[in-house]
């Protein structure tokens, strides 16, 4: 019905190319435009502004010699200013961008190992980015974002990947084990050595306070007792030992001690092997 009445209407974010005779004559903006077909006017066609998206995925082979498939996402949009050369210079844009990706990627790629390419996935998307804006800005064309979205290397690489890592961090976990073993160890060894030194102070305390103890008995005896030497004390004191000792073993169920040789007379031979050994200690230069 436009048609019929010299009509036509161009939707916004859209511009159309208006021809007389099959020459370009303008660009008609968004609105409704007068196009008299009978002087020649026709519309050749119209061509959107808005902001496109297209996805490429390319095959490409690292330094490391690992195929992967780069996935890049270019999105890119028709310059209103220059509505004229999007039309009429490109017959396939998306095949153009393709190409210019498919030629960046498979140089820039090959330069990096497969981790690198991972670590400098934007240097990546901006090497591609330069040469679509140096290239496309002459078909009227505007890059808006490139981005590299996802490096997909083969299933076996991934999987031996996945295993190196796996490996690594079980590495790391057993190092991080063995130095709180070994730290649980020091304590351990610091505390034991601690102990022992209190056991130790504790027994000589003990040893200080019984000789202590027998040489007031030893006084005390002799002072009260006229007549009786310091070894007639020592032998009653080894005896009154001996069968305190005795008692206490045999009021143990579960005690497995033993005195060898055993009887009340072994104590006086028990006395006189103490007495010549500090003699013979003595009499030594």
């Amino acid at each position: 019905m436009g048609n019929l009445f010299c009509c036509i209407q161009v939707d916004q974010s859209t511009v159309a190319i208006k021809e007389t005779f099959g020459k370009f004559e303008e660009v008609l903006e968004p609105g409704c435009h007068c196009l008299p077909w009978f002087l020649g006017s026709q519309l050749a066609g119209q061509l959107s502004l808005r902001v496109q998206q297209l996805d490429v995925r390319c095959e490409t082979k690292t330094k490391d010699d690992v195929f992967v498939n780069v996935v890049a996402s270019i999105q890119y949009r028709a310059l209103a200013e220059r509505a004229n050369d999007a039309f009429y210079k490109l017959s396939n844009t998306r095949g153009q961008i393709q190409a210019y990706v498919f030629d960046v990627i498979r140089a820039s790629v090959p330069k990096l190992k497969l981790d690198d390419a991972f670590e400098q996935k934007n240097e990546i998307a901006k090497a591609v980015e330069e040469e679509l804006e140096k290239a496309m800005s002459n078909y009227g064309y505007e890059i808006v974002q490139t981005l590299i979205v996802d490096i997909e290397p083969d299933e076996h690489v991934k999987r031996a990947m996945n295993e190196i890592n796996a490996a690594q961090r079980l590495r790391m976990a057993a190092n991080e084990k063995a130095e709180a073993e070994k730290i649980l160890q020091i304590k351990r060894a610091e505390g034991e050595a601690e102990a022992k030194y209190l056991s130790g102070l504790g027994i000589a305390r003990q040893r200080q306070a019984i000789v202590e103890g027998l040489r007031d008995s030893v006084l005390g005896f002799a002072v009260n007792v006229p007549g009786t030497t310091a070894k007639d004390v020592m032998d009653m004191v080894l005896v009154t030992q001996y069968f305190d000792t005795m008692k206490e073993i045999g009021a143990s169920a579960k005690s497995s001690a033993v005195f060898i040789p055993h009887g009340p007379g072994a104590v006086r031979d028990i006395a006189s092997q103490i007495r010549e050994g500090l003699l013979q200690a003595s009499s030594v230069p």
